[in-house]
């Protein structure tokens, strides 16, 4: 019996594409649509479809998790490790998110999805999400749309160029900027999934129904400044800090582990000889 090793469990065949595509047009539409919505639309009176959005979104994520499956991207072992690496980040979760913002969880994603890929990554940010929302009792309207935000976080990382070529020193501060980067996004976008929906802020901040884009956009930034940037920085600089202390060995561990698993793995049986 012969075999061939890949570093990469998870590939993004055509049905796992199409739906992760899909799911994040969606997404994207469901963040963004209450800044083109016209006035008169009624954007802040629609906090209670939320829960709707919520198990249409929902759906869609696990019909990515489905289709990817159907692909042959996951076999037993990929399965397995997708569980342990959930399983941790969604212990690490509850570490430090009380606390100015810090959360261990999301060096592990920019690491996981830099050495299992995009599509692991974005599974992987999903399901860990998801399973540190019912270790913390945090299920609510808003869940999908933190599945979504942490599933691009460790997909961004899995599309980062020379996976095969750049090691060492260069892809550990390569990986630190993009977590730094990216943790700030993830707060970016995640506040304005909330921020349309929240009444009796300043005049300064608050989103104006109707208004035009551009002074809307204005007013988001001083929010984001005025209401969260101390725990996105907090974000940041835990990020950066395990992932230049802690992600080198780390790193190896993970790819270890992958060659030693063999994902995906060609295998093919040799006649006995006579």
């Amino acid at each position: 019996m012969t075999g061939s090793r890949t570093a990469r469990p998870v590939r993004i065949g055509p049905r796992a594409a199409a739906a992760l595509v899909l799911v994040s047009a969606i997404g994207v539409i469901a963040f963004g649509w209450p800044l083109l919505a016209g006035e008169g639309s009624g954007v802040t009176a629609h906090a209670q479809d939320a829960p709707w959005l919520f198990a249409a979104l929902l759906v869609l994520l696990v019909g990515v998790l489905v289709a990817t499956i159907a692909d042959g991207g996951l076999d037993a072992k990929a399965v397995a490790m997708l569980g342990v690496l959930a399983a941790v980040g969604a212990a690490l979760r509850p570490l430090g998110a009380g606390t100015a913002g810090l959360e261990p969880m999301f060096f592990l994603m920019v690491l996981s999805g830099r050495v299992l890929g995009p599509g692991f990554g974005f599974v992987l940010g999903s399901v860990t999400l998801f399973a540190s929302a019912l270790l913390t009792g945090g299920v609510g309207p808003w869940m999908p749309f933190q599945m979504l935000a942490m599933g691009w976080f460790a997909m961004g990382a899995g599309l980062l160029p020379g996976p095969e070529r750049l090691r060492g020193r260069g892809e550990v501060l390569m990986l630190a900027a993009y977590g730094c980067v990216a943790a700030f996004a993830y707060g970016t976008v995640m506040n304005l999934q909330g921020w349309t929906l929240v009444a009796g802020l300043g005049s300064g901040i608050s989103f104006v129904e109707g208004g035009p884009l551009h002074e809307n956009l204005v007013r988001f930034l001083a929010y984001c400044v005025a209401t969260s940037l101390g725990w996105d920085l907090g974000r940041a600089v835990l990020t950066v800090v395990l992932t230049l202390t802690i992600g080198p060995t780390l790193l190896k561990a993970l790819r270890r582990a992958t060659r030693r698993a063999a994902f995906e793995a060609q295998v093919t049986f040799e006649a006995p000889r006579a």
